[in-house]
């Protein structure tokens, strides 16, 4: 029966999230301040449903880095100045998702795994140094945490090699390659079918890490 509703409950946030990408684009305001936080609101109940958990504890940290990242939502959705708000909440998100993956496999440093992360921040805080001004001390921090929240689920599949894993990893990179968009858009120059590509990723990333909470059975 959990199965079945946590089934469900993605298929829903499936089609929620199409909904608000398309609302970006030809819907209303209400549409998308309504959709966004459903979305990942949805994402989490599947992570709270889905039955036999890798551990609970796995479980608990997976679902308090949804609930950070729904505030991020809201954060970055609301008009004004509370984009710092929403990198704010974002970054104790990661720190909740890297708990979660060395709560699985332990803390691991293999540089053969750590070099690909620590080489794509070094790019990305190059492409966006000149145009982040007052924002460059919070971006550095939030860059440094993002690749450790890959770097770790990589890390994790690396000593695990189960399935859990594998989605933990695809997700995490999904989420490097959203919020690379993100800034990229935001600090370096607008992109086209931004909406499309930023949210298509960091919902399916976060959707993979609700369903790494799952421990699948092997044949």
């Amino acid at each position: 029966m959990f199965m079945v509703a946590a089934w469900t409950l993605s298929a829903a946030a499936v089609v929620s999230g199409v909904i608000y990408i398309w609302s970006t684009y030809a819907g209303t305001q209400a549409q998308r301040y309504l959709f966004k936080p459903l979305t990942t609101g949805l994402i989490l109940l599947v992570a709270l449903t889905l039955p036999d958990p890798v551990s609970a504890f796995y479980r608990g940290l997976v679902a308090a880095g949804i609930i950070f990242s729904l505030a991020g939502d809201l954060f970055l959705m609301l008009p004004g100045n509370t984009f710092v708000w929403g990198l704010a909440s974002f970054l104790v998100a990661h720190l909740f998702y890297i708990g979660a993956y060395v709560s699985r496999g332990g803390f691991q440093a293999h540089w053969f795994v750590l070099l690909p992360f620590a080489l794509y921040g070094a790019f990305l805080l190059y492409l966006l140094w000149p145009h982040i001004g007052e924002f460059r001390i919070p971006v550095i921090v939030y860059a440094v945490v993002l690749m450790a929240m890959g770097w770790q689920a990589a890390e994790l599949w690396w000593s695990v090699r189960d399935t859990p894993a594998l989605l933990a990893m695809i997700g995490a990179i999904l989420f490097l390659a959203s919020d690379s968009i993100l800034a990229l858009d935001k600090f370096r120059s607008p992109l086209p079918q931004r909406d499309l590509l930023i949210m298509s990723t960091y919902y399916t990333a976060q959707l993979l890490i609700a369903w790494s909470v799952h421990r699948f059975v092997r044949f």
